[in-house]
C-alpha cells in the first residue's frame, strides 16, 4: 500500500496527495470490516463484499461517517448490480477499479462506464498493477486518482500528464481539441 496517490481532479491539476484509504481484499472475513492498520481510518472493500453485508449496523455506521468505499475487480459485472451502485451514490466517497495485472484493461471500461452511464460524481481511483503508462489513458475515461504499484516514481508520472498539448479525442475530462486544417 502506497502512502501517496496521484489525485487528478477533472478540472485540476495533478498533484501527488496522501493516501487515506487502505484496501481490503475481503478475505479473512469474520462478518466485519477489518481492523484498520498503520493509522488508517477509510477502507475499500471489495464490491462483492458489500452485496453481502451493506446491511450490517456496523458497516453502515461507518458508511455513514464516510469511512467505507468500494472496489470492482475486473471481471465484476457493474451493470449487473445497478440498483446498489445507484444507492452507492450516495453512501460512497470512493469507488477504486482494481488492475489484476498491468496488461489487464477491463478497468478501464468500469471507470468509462461509472461516468458515462453512471454519472458517478465522486472519486473512481485507479488500484493494483498501475504503471505510469496507464495514466493518460486513465485519466481520459475517468480515473482521477491513481494509487501506482510500489516501484513507480511520483515525480516520473506526474510529468506524463504534460506530454500532449493537443487532444484528438473526446474523453471524461475534456472534448478534442480543434485544430484549422490549410
Amino acid at each position: 500500500m502506497n502512502q501517496q496517490i496521484i489525485y487528478f481532479p477533472k478540472d485540476g491539476k495533478p498533484t501527488v496527495v496522501a493516501n487515506e484509504w487502505q484496501i481490503w481484499d475481503g478475505e479473512h472475513d469474520e462478518g466485519g470490516i477489518p481492523d484498520l492498520e498503520h493509522g488508517f481510518h477509510k477502507v475499500l472493500v471489495p464490491f462483492h463484499w458489500w452485496i453481502t453485508h451493506h446491511k450490517n449496523p456496523d458497516v453502515l455506521d461507518r458508511v455513514s461517517k464516510g469511512e467505507i468505499g468500494i472496489w470492482f475487480a475486473a471481471d465484476d459485472d457493474i451493470l449487473k448490480h445497478e440498483d446498489l451502485i445507484e444507492t452507492g451514490k450516495t453512501l460512497w466517497p470512493v469507488i477504486g477499479a482494481h488492475f489484476p495485472i498491468f496488461r489487464d484493461g477491463r478497468s478501464f471500461s468500469t471507470a468509462a462506464l461509472l461516468r458515462d452511464r453512471f454519472e458517478w460524481q465522486g472519486e473512481v481511483r485507479a488500484i493494483g498493477d498501475v504503471l505510469i503508462d496507464q495514466l493518460l489513458q486513465g485519466a481520459r475515461v475517468g480515473f482521477d486518482a491513481f494509487e501506482l504499484r510500489p516501484d513507480q516514481n511520483l515525480n516520473v508520472a506526474l510529468k506524463q500528464f504534460d506530454l500532449f498539448s493537443v487532444t484528438t479525442q473526446n474523453s471524461w475530462r475534456v472534448q478534442r481539441s480543434t485544430q484549422e486544417v490549410n
